[in-house]
């Protein structure tokens, strides 16, 4: 049996990234000012400060201003809502993002609901969350788009695919499920809750696992020939000798390879398009607010 195809989704990403620094250019010839993308982080939490990081790193490659804002971790919520609000305000900003998690103490449905629609380039909004819902134009939360281009990009139309997510998150699973019932796939949402889900899984074309537990989708649980994305990232515990224990997705790799037609590996397949598709946002995001078209291509 032939192993199945590896999505490469850091070189998608890398190409979409080079499109968007091309679009970004133009942006700026046009309008005398670069895209801009606030990031703002509240506390030390080291994998928040490493995602931040990479994220001015991005904007900066891509031609986009990069506007970070560190705050300590004792924050009031006050504080933090005022500078949404004078971010909110600020022309030089075209979409902002408020890192997850916020310490606790902080409501986070509240910070996210105070920023501008219009400048959720994370598309958490309630707002936005609706308009995805109901076919309007809006933001679309990074990781399940950049999950929706890499399936375009391999299998083309979707129409009549049988799709399973496996979890219910507003982050991914219900965006990602919205996005592929707007793709005309044919789609069940399956959660820990669900009777007998080898099986529901087995019915599935498409497989999009997103329940953050290591290696839980077997190899056997994947239908023959389907097309498998891991949108899981897990760190497992160190084996001896070793400082850190190896990544790994939601699915079981090397089973799943043997059996599923296309697979996106961890790392280096869901991962990269988070970013890239963050840039997309916030490009858009600028064209919206000068009101200017949308680019094509993105």
């Amino acid at each position: 049996m032939t192993e199945a195809t590896v999505i490469d989704g850091k070189a998608f990403a890398a190409a979409l990234r080079e499109r968007i620094g091309v679009a970004a250019a133009g942006f700026a010839a046009q309008t005398g000012r670069r895209p801009g993308l606030a990031v703002v982080l509240v506390g030390e939490d080291p994998a928040s400060q490493v995602y931040v990081g990479a994220k001015g790193k991005a904007c900066e490659a891509a031609g986009m201003a990069s506007f970070e804002h560190r705050l300590p971790a004792d924050t009031s919520e006050a504080a933090l809502l005022s500078l949404v609000e004078r971010l909110n305000n600020d022309p030089e900003v075209d979409g902002i993002l408020v890192q997850l998690p916020l310490p606790s103490g902080l409501n986070e449905q509240a910070i996210i609901a105070a920023i501008n629609p219009d400048k959720d380039v994370d598309g958490f909004h309630v707002i936005n969350a609706g308009r995805l819902a109901v076919g309007q134009r809006g933001f679309v939360p990074c990781t399940p788009l950049g999950c929706l281009m890499l399936l375009k990009d391999h299998l083309g139309d979707l129409s009549g695919l049988e799709a399973v997510v496996i979890g219910r998150s507003n982050i991914v699973g219900k965006p990602m499920a919205q996005l592929l019932t707007d793709a005309n796939a044919t789609v069940t949402i399956a959660h820990s809750r669900t009777k007998n889900l080898p099986d529901v899984v087995r019915r599935a074309d498409i497989v999009v696992a997103a329940v953050g537990r290591p290696e839980m989708v077997r190899g056997d649980w994947i239908k023959p020939g389907a097309t498998v994305i891991d949108v899981g990232i897990n760190r497992l515990p160190p084996e001896e000798g070793k400082e850190k224990g190896r990544l790994v997705g939601d699915v079981a790799y090397g089973e799943a390879c043997a059996v599923a037609g296309a697979i996106t590996p961890v790392p280096g397949g869901v991962g990269p398009m988070t970013i890239a598709v963050l840039l997309r946002n916030t490009l858009v995001a600028a064209h919206h607010n000068a009101g200017m078209p949308a680019p094509e291509g993105l």
